[in-house]
Parts: C-alpha cells; sequence; structure tokens
C-alpha cells in the first residue's frame, strides 16, 4: 500500500539570479537559466512530494506547489525555479487560483501536472465499515485529482500539450483486508487518469498513474516501525518515473498503469 498523506501544498522567485556553481568555490558564479516549462507539484510538501519537486527544479521546470498548513513550510527546501502557493486543492475556488499561478508565466507555459494529494487509513471490512468513512476515502483520493486536473487541462491543451501524472497504488490491483475505500479510491483515479488520457489524446495531452507499494518516507518508517525498510521504494527513484513521464522522453506513453512496486 502506499500512503501520501493530505499534504498539500506562499511564494519564491523563478526569475534568474546568480548561483554558486555546483561542486564550486564560494566566489564562482554561474546565471541560472530561466525554466521554460513549468509543473505543478501537488502534495509538494510531503515525503513523496519533496522528491519529485527537488528532481523537476533539478531537471530545469519551474514548479509551483500549493500548500495549506503553515508548518507544511518547514518542510520546503527554498530554491530558485520554486514557487509556493497557498491552497486548499479540495475547493474549486482554491484549486484555480494555484493552477492560475502555475499557468501564469508567459515564458514557461504549464506542461506537466503532478497530482500526488491522497491518504491512506485502515479500516474495518465492509460489513462493519461506516459509509462516510467509506466516502471520505473517496473524497481524499479522487475529489483533489479531479479538480487539479480539470482546472489544468485547459492551460495543457493550450500550450501544445503536457503530462498529467496521478498515483494510484498496487492495492487497486491486489486488495488486502480493511482498505475496501482506499483501494476503491485508488481504482477510481487509475480509471480517471485512463479516462483523461482517452479524451485528450488528440490535444496532445497525455495522462498515467503510478502504482506504487510502500514509499519509503518518514511517516510509513513511524507506521510500520517493524518492516524491512530496505525493500521499500526510495522517493528519488519515484520522482525519476515521474521526471520521466514529464519530459519529452515520455511522449509515447499515456493511459497506463505503470508499477513501482520495487521489492516491496
Amino acid at each position: 500500500m502506499s500512503a501520501t498523506g493530505p499534504q498539500f501544498a506562499g511564494f519564491l522567485s523563478g526569475v534568474p539570479t546568480r548561483v554558486q556553481a555546483r561542486g564550486g568555490r564560494p566566489g564562482d558564479t554561474v546565471r541560472a537559466m530561466a525554466a521554460e516549462r513549468s509543473a505543478l507539484v501537488t502534495g509538494g510538501t510531503g515525503g513523496l512530494g519533496a522528491a519529485v519537486t527537488a528532481r523537476l527544479l533539478d531537471d530545469g521546470w519551474r514548479v509551483v506547489v500549493p500548500w495549506v498548513a503553515e508548518r507544511e513550510l518547514e518542510r520546503v527546501r527554498r530554491r530558485d525555479g520554486l514557487e509556493l502557493v497557498q491552497a486548499d486543492l479540495f475547493e474549486p475556488g482554491a484549486v484555480a487560483t494555484a493552477v492560475l499561478q502555475a499557468a501564469g508565466h508567459a515564458d514557461a507555459p504549464l506542461r506537466a501536472v503532478v497530482n500526488l494529494v491522497g491518504g491512506f487509513a485502515q479500516g474495518a471490512r465492509v460489513a462493519e465499515e461506516p459509509i462516510e468513512a467509506f466516502e471520505a476515502q473517496l473524497r481524499l483520493n479522487l475529489r483533489p485529482t479531479y479538480l487539479v486536473t480539470q482546472a489544468a487541462l485547459p492551460h495543457l491543451v493550450a500550450a501544445g500539450g503536457g503530462s498529467i501524472v496521478c498515483v494510484g497504488t498496487r492495492a487497486a490491483l491486489q486488495p488486502f483486508p480493511g482498505a475496501a475505500g482506499y483501494v476503491t479510491a485508488k481504482a477510481g483515479v487509475i480509471a480517471f487518469a485512463q479516462a483523461v488520457a482517452a479524451e485528450y489524446r488528440d490535444d496532445g495531452v497525455r495522462c498515467n498513474a503510478l502504482l506504487p507499494s510502500v514509499i519509503d518516507t518518514p511517516a510509513n518508517r513511524a507506521a510500520m516501525p517493524d518492516a524491512d525498510f530496505a525493500k521499500w521504494v526510495e522517493p528519488a527513484q519515484i520522482a525519476a518515473t515521474i521526471a520521466f513521464l514529464c519530459s519529452d522522453d515520455g511522449a509515447a506513453t499515456s493511459g497506463a498503469a505503470i508499477p513501482v512496486y520495487g521489492r516491496a
């Protein structure tokens, strides 16, 4: 199972600046290149999201990350090219604000959306699980993915195409007891990604879903302290897959449900 908790993501400039050259002496500077494309990463302040944000920044993207609670900002490493916007991604108006910021840079159009907001809660078997708990998992895992994708699609189409990445789970294919709501919601995310891929294929917009097992995040280690962490997938490994799907090299892949299980 994967758990990328309900972590959302203010503002940092993405304009060129003089920065210390990687590996250089403190006095050595190079001019940072202005990003030519933008990505919106929801859940970018979380354990997986931080790795995805870092990887896309390393690859030269301008990255916009929404946030809700002030404490999330303590987990964000400020870097050139990163912009933060306060937005509750369960509310359409706030989603529109975040997407407009991501798409609002004329020299760096929005070309990628990474939907990482979601979460897992262990429950009872179906006969004992209240409908409210079942519906809560649907809302947590489907609503922000739908709202963000819906708001971003016109901008991706206007930019000539782009990539959307959603996060499902291996459990959607291999369910386990006490997770009917979670399994159903993540299966919905996979189906939604495939529907978007079919609807927007001719517009140059591709959409894929990743299927993690257990991601090696501090939250998951705290929740399962006796597990074999060596078998879990590191966030940077999943970030590399997402970076590929967002890049031109991933242009031939759309409508896929991609396992990122590792050895878990």
